[in-house]
């Protein structure tokens, strides 16, 4: 199984990197992705990426392919003022049914503070009608983030907590791409005739 993380932060030295990081240090025995949004690397989607225009087959096309090739998703969104980040936003403007399409995805907000609730319903909102991308149902949100899923052993009862919570999250999650799995499969997927979402 190949799970892919995207930590949407576009800071250089952000929390969600560090979270994303972990992440993967926790998904031992399975194929991982790390696609960094940090420092912006994807430009603004504009039509040349129907195109597929040299700018677009050189900054979106590698990370297209490993998208295809993942089995479940996992999106580090930090909350920035209330609102998921316009890398993050951006990224989702360029995916399609064909990187992500009925596929599972797992939210994990990120705050500095006690927050965080924003970014899970914002992508739950607005982020998936037409790639056809499938949240469970749990999410994660890691509050007070400098403080906890640090390196080493938990230093805190909270840290404890969020750990066990995500190896939770992290095994509904590759349940739901087992059983996604056979929905792909199923020949019932019509995105010819149904290319958007309603």
């Amino acid at each position: 199984m190949k799970i892919s993380i995207v930590s949407g932060s576009a800071r250089s030295q952000s929390q969600s990197i560090k979270v994303a990081r972990f992440i993967e240090s926790q998904l031992a025995g399975h194929t991982t992705y790390l696609c960094s949004l940090a420092n912006n690397p994807l430009p603004l989607w504009d039509e040349g990426v129907w195109s597929g225009t040299p700018l677009w087959q050189e900054k979106w096309a590698p990370i297209k392919q490993e998208l295809q090739s993942s089995d479940a998703f996992i999106f580090v969104a930090p909350e920035w003022g209330g609102m998921v980040p316009a890398a993050l936003k951006n990224f989702f403007l360029l995916c399609s049914a064909h990187e992500v399409g009925h596929k599972p995805g797992l939210i994990v907000s990120v705050s500095s503070t006690r927050n965080g609730a924003y970014p899970i319903a914002e992508l739950r909102m607005s982020s998936y009608k037409n790639n056809r991308l499938c949240y469970i149902p749990e999410h994660l949100i890691v509050r007070d983030v400098e403080q906890v899923l640090n390196e080493g052993e938990p230093r805190s009862e909270d840290d404890r907590y969020i750990r066990l919570r995500l190896n939770y999250c992290l095994e509904v999650l590759k349940q739901y791409a087992e059983a996604l799995g056979q929905v792909r499969k199923s020949g019932v997927i019509d995105h010819k005739t149904f290319p958007n979402g309603m």
